[in-house]
């Protein structure tokens, strides 16, 4: 099986409002899982717990996303700052 090589480079990602659309959908995770707790033994009856639980962990996994995607932001914002300023990024294996 011959070894697949790309015949253009790859576009530049998308860049938007990471740290909104996160957020948004973190809010929405948990307002699905708020929404469904008067139901709980609706669910429990039909053996569909996993419908309410499955909410609250994109809920959950939505705020390990949002310290990650506010931390990229940030450093994002700092190269482009140090960028600007014409200071080269410091290396942190040169000290």
């Amino acid at each position: 099986m011959a070894k697949w090589t790309p015949k253009h480079e790859a576009p530049e990602p998308l860049e938007g409002p990471v740290v909104a659309t996160v957020t948004g959908g973190t809010i929405l995770w948990f307002a699905l899982f708020v929404v469904q707790l008067p139901f709980y033994g609706w669910f429990a009856d039909r053996d569909l717990l996993w419908w309410v639980w499955c909410c609250a962990a994109g809920g959950f996994l939505g705020l390990i996303g949002l310290w990650y995607v506010r931390g990229r932001d940030a450093a994002l914002k700092r190269h482009a700052a140090e960028r600007a300023a014409g200071a080269a990024p410091a290396d942190p294996a040169a000290s």
